[in-house]
């Protein structure tokens, strides 16, 4: 073989960038709109371009990449199309925090300038993320890249928006939506985040109108009673069936209001009488419209207290709620204050607490499209893996409320919508309208709002292909075949694809959706700011090379299950890194001299071992192949790392060494040579999908078969390499080898130390084999001498150990003082003994486990659990010992 030796240490920053490069050069990335291939299409969940790449980024990114590369080489048009979500708040909030430091405001700059400094920003800062995910090795097709504000991408958002108006699936309404004091925005229920905060439960006394007793009624939002349109009972409750149908009054505000029976009313919370205030709850919303109450308004965009809440008028909410409470004790109206637990809603952007409030929105009408993306799941036309998602896919779709769309801000999608100012007529239309339909007016106001982030990503899987251009793209790779997203946004995003796929396309948008867990520190904990526990992908990548963090993100993701992440855990890894550089390092300095013109090997030049390492690659293609096919991205590379590691280099290359180093049978040493190189060949497309860089690195140096190893083919199961006798007769001999490895360790016999081994078979076919393996277990075993036999007794002076029905005897004679170790190892036990009382101690001492810090409570458990595990083998070895000298 032409001479190509690896350094002696891999450096991945001095291969990363030359072999991306060198991919990019050379197109291997683009998928064909038309091909002859099958597609495989996957569509990158879009980063917000104000993202900068985090752990779940990270995990995320590297699935795809493992499915895109895998699916390549099986032969696929394979197709990973990237891109960049605009992301309408989050990105206003940047710029307008860069205008705030030149002292000016968006309202200072105006709607349309303020939009073309939003452009300036995204050319300048954004989409830094995209060229992050390329250090993690994305081989995204980037000539089609796309951004959710682009050209294209506009259209399909209007087009969309004018089918649903059309259709009568979007309306504009008074709605109580979530509303953002800081943002001035509404938010969607899925972007408000709970957070249980310990509050107060205030019960307050509301005089009966008729001077006839008092109703006492429980809240946690005193400052809101100045909206207050009636008190609801359950009409159930006994104490208060008497009241129904008479009025209180209103504290504070002296205003009649009535008292009304509803089943929504819990008999349980409180005093069973709670205040309606339509206004501030969505819950009493629902009630007003359904009791036809009047709806008061008390608070403007920013939560101060308006013209209604009288005297308390441009107070913030807070500030009020201490002056009512205040007034109301004052008053005589306050009974009690309790504390109480309950969750409040926050802004997902600014963490601003979310305050309920009716204003005039637009919304789509959900039910319909929930309906039928939730058939498509039943009938299997998409699968969700793992399927434990399911139920919760269906529940959520079958209590799901109209979406509200509109957002009051300005970086977004503007909505569609016109109104004449002359005639009143709106005009909903893709293109803008020059004039009035109806009047031929041309004094025309377009709808302030701009649409949700949400409902342009909603579209992401058919209007990055080209919608509504009927493309060769679209036709070619539309239903996708693959989403690979986090459990988090199954309904901000996979649901509301699927609602949209389905029906602008009349079809999925995609096959399977694989949901993966959250990323988190090694002890299970959310990664976070405050918790000073975040990892960052690129110090990793920085530290350990790209290949070593991606393998540790694949090894530990397992269906349904979070992945714990640790700067150790990819050190761990970074070593198999090593390994297989190392590991291909020796077997390309055996490999001079082939091939040897005029010299074939035979069938019967292939040694055991050489079969056996065909035959154990053979299955660990067949499992990955399986694993990958089905997303189980542990299991996958857990059968890579076994293969490599402990059969190839810690077996095959160890038990080949005397035919490789000898030249004296050239046919049986080539042999060796054709197996080594077929085998590093194949588990390097193995592994490529996992480490592109080191593969791509160690292929070029065998050869390359003229191209990458991202385009070479992806192995198969051969059944000519399948070997169950190779696999069975090996797994006989690498027992035995184990036994007496054992064996020297418990008995601490030096690894230098050749040993005289007898093992005992119990019929010819197991005597045959070791007989013919005797080489093998000589070299690995390190012994001086080895007898195989039929039944026997065991040997006087032994060390026995057991490898399936063969008996393994180790003579002790001559190799170590039986009575000088049994001392030594008494004399360990005794000082352990000692170790041991002095921990157990201190865990059964109270006052330690209560006062002493978590941290050194769980090191003394550690080290207890550790010094009664050393215990064991030295008390296992001593009781050798004793019944060898017996």
């Amino acid at each position: 073989m032409e001479e190509k030796s690896l350094s002696k240490t891999y450096e991945p920053h001095e291969v990363e960038a030359k072999w991306y490069k060198y991919w990019l050069d050379n197109d291997y990335f683009r998928a064909a709109d038309k091909s002859e291939k099958k597609p495989f299409a996957i569509v990158i969940p879009p980063p917000n371009v104000t993202g900068m790449l985090h752990m779940g980024h990270a995990l995320n990114n590297v699935l795809q990449d493992i499915m895109t590369r895998y699916r390549r080489m099986q032969g696929y048009n394979a197709l990973w199309m990237p891109g960049m979500d605009h992301a309408g708040i989050a990105t206003q909030n940047v710029v307008e925090q860069e205008l705030a430091k030149e002292g000016l405001t968006r309202h200072d700059l105006g709607r349309e300038k303020f939009i073309e400094r939003v452009w300036e920003w995204k050319e300048e800062s954004g989409g830094i993320i995209l060229n992050q995910l390329q250090r993690l090795g994305c081989s995204c097709d980037w000539s089609r890249e796309r951004f959710t504000m682009d050209e294209g991408l506009t259209r399909a958002v209007r087009e969309t928006f004018v089918r649903l108006y059309n259709d009568g699936l979007i309306y504009q309404g008074d709605y109580i939506v979530n509303w953002c004091p800081r943002c001035h925005t509404a938010i969607s229920d899925l972007e408000v985040e709970y957070e249980e905060k310990e509050g107060g439960l205030w019960d307050i006394r509301y005089p009966l109108a008729d001077g006839e007793g008092e109703i006492i009624v429980a809240t946690t939002r005193p400052e809101t009673m100045l909206g207050d349109t009636a008190v609801a009972v359950n009409p159930d409750d006994k104490r208060y069936k008497d009241m129904i149908g008479k009025e209180a009054i209103l504290p504070l505000v002296n205003r009649k209001i009535p008292i009304i029976g509803d089943d929504y009313v819990s008999m349980e919370f409180g005093s069973g009488a709670v205040k309606i205030t339509p206004a501030c709850d969505p819950n009493d919303f629902a009630m007003a419209e359904r009791q036809n109450l009047e709806i008061i308004k008390i608070m403007d965009d920013s939560a101060v207290i308006n013209e209604n809440g009288g005297i308390y008028q441009g107070q913030d909410r807070y500030v009020c709620r201490e002056n009512v409470i205040r007034d109301l004790k004052k008053g005589g109206y306050l009974v009690g204050k309790e504390p109480y637990m309950h969750n409040v809603g926050h802004c997902y952007r600014c963490n601003t607490v979310i305050e309920p409030a009716i204003s005039k929105q637009w919304f789509v009408k959900i039910k319909p499209l929930a309906k039928a993306a939730s058939a498509a799941v039943i009938k299997g036309e998409t699968k969700l893996v793992p399927s434990m998602w399911e139920g919760t896919y269906f529940e959520w779709m079958s209590n799901i409320r109209d979406w509200c769309i509109s957002r009051q801000i300005w970086w977004g999608h503007r909505i569609p919508v016109w109104n004449c100012e002359g005639c009143g007529k709106v005009i909903v239309s893709t293109d803008d309208p020059e004039s009035c339909p109806e009047c031929g007016g041309t004094s025309l106001r377009q709808e302030e709002d701009v649409l949700d982030t949400w409902f342009s990503s909603a579209l992401w899987p058919f209007s990055t292909l080209g919608w509504p251009d009927d493309t060769e793209a679209l036709k070619t790779f539309y239903p996708t075949t693959l989403l690979i997203t986090g459990f988090d946004i199954l309904f901000f995003w996979v649901a509301r694809m699927m609602m949209m796929g389905i029906y602008i396309m009349k079809d999925v948008p995609f096959e399977d959706v694989y949901l993966h867990a959250l990323v988190r520190d090694a002890e299970g904990d959310k990664m976070s700011k405050s918790k000073g526990n975040i990892i960052d992908p690129l110090e990793m990548i920085d530290k350990y090379g790209t290949d070593a963090f991606r393998f540790t993100l694949a090894a530990f993701t397992a269906q349904g299950r979070d992945v714990r992440m640790s700067g150790e855990r990819i050190e761990g890894y970074q070593h198999f890194v090593t390994k297989i550089w190392n590991a291909t390092r020796f077997s390309m300095m055996r490999l001079d001299g082939y091939p040897e013109e005029g010299v074939e090997p035979e069938k019967d030049d292939y040694s055991l071992c050489d079969r056996w390492i065909k035959d154990r690659l053979n299955k660990t293609i067949g499992d990955v192949t399986k694993y990958l096919d089905e997303y189980k991205f542990n299991d996958a590379s857990g059968s890579i790392y076994r293969f490599i590691w402990h059969e190839f280099c810690d077996w095959y290359l160890e038990l080949v060494k005397p035919v490789i180093y000898s030249k004296d049978d050239r046919a049986k040493r080539l042999a060796a040579q054709q197996t080594i190189l077929m085998v590093l060949k194949d588990f390097m497309k193995l592994l490529h999908p996992f480490m592109p860089f080191l593969t791509e690195e160690i292929w070029q140096k065998l050869g390359g078969d003229g191209g990458s190893v991202m385009v070479s083919v992806f192995p198969t199961v051969d059944d000519d390499l399948r070997d169950q006798d190779a696999e069975k007769q090996m797994g006989v001999i690498m027992d035995v080898i184990t036994s007496v490895r054992n064996i020297r360790g418990e008995m601490s016999i030096p690894p230098s130390k050749k040993l005289k081994v007898v093992v005992s078979a119990p019929d010819e076919e197991l005597i045959s084999v070791l007989t013919a393996g005797r080489d093998y277990i000589i070299n690995l075993g390190n012994l001086e001498e080895l007898t195989v036999r039929g039944e026997m007794e065991e040997p006087k002076g032994a060390a026995t150990g057991v490898a399936g029905s063969v008996r393994v005897f180790v003579l002790l004679e001559g190799t170590i003082d039986i009575a000088s170790e049994k001392a030594r190892l008494e004399k360990r036990i005794a000082k352990i003994d000692k170790e041991l009382t002095i921990v157990s101690k201190k865990l059964a001492n109270s006052d330690f486990m209560e006062k002493a810090a978590e941290e050194v409570v769980t090191k003394e458990k550690a080290k207890f659990e550790e010094l009664k595990e050393k215990q064991g083998v030295i008390e296992a070895a001593l009781s050798r010992l004793e019944e060898i000298g017996a």
